[in-house]
């Protein structure tokens, strides 16, 4: 199964070999460029190079850290919500070993034979959103309604005390 990181390297490869660019190559323009602002380097990429909107976007991501001009990634959270996620993670490959994890642009998506389940990082916490329909809402387990449609319910994860045997049966139901 890939891990984030993994995904992340693979669509980096795949950019430079469809558009012909070391990432490095990349830098390089961005640099020259002299522009910050990531939509302004997403949108000089699409106009100028023809790239996609996805890999405009990774590609001004990936300059930006290199440049230091953008925080750490949200795959990579510092501290507490790297343990939190870590720990989540744990809890998750324990409900089987036919779960994906597949990367998408700030979240992981959790599959199984159909998507179950999402983990977003904030920079403060972690939401996992999960697909569990009939079930009511509580004061942890809220409605999803407005924060992504793909999902019935979420739960915001500010500790690892957080990920428990609740959140557990959820994710068990989910899944």
């Amino acid at each position: 199964m890939p891990t984030v990181a993994q995904g992340l390297q693979s669509q980096i490869r795949n950019i430079e070999a469809e558009y012909g660019r070391s990432m490095d190559e990349w830098v390089t323009i961005i640099r020259a460029s002299h522009l910050t602002k990531h939509p302004d380097v997403v949108a000089m990429l699409k106009t100028r190079f023809g790239l996609k909107h996805g890999a405009a976007h990774r590609v001004s991501l990936v300059a930006r850290e290199q440049l230091g001009e953008h925080p750490p990634s949200l795959t990579k959270p510092a501290g507490q919500v790297e343990d939190i996620r870590d720990l989540l993670l744990a809890r998750i490959e324990s409900l089987g070993n036919d779960i994906e994890r597949a990367p998408k642009k700030g979240y992981v998506s959790l599959r199984r034979h159909k998507q179950f389940g999402m983990i977003k990082p904030g920079a403060k916490w972690i939401d996992l959103g999960l697909i569990l329909p009939g079930v009511p809402t509580d004061e942890r387990l809220v409605s999803a309604v407005g924060w992504n449609t793909l999902f019935t319910h979420r739960t915001r994860i500010t500790r690892a005390a957080d990920v428990d045997a609740k959140v557990v049966a959820w994710l068990r139901q989910a899944y």
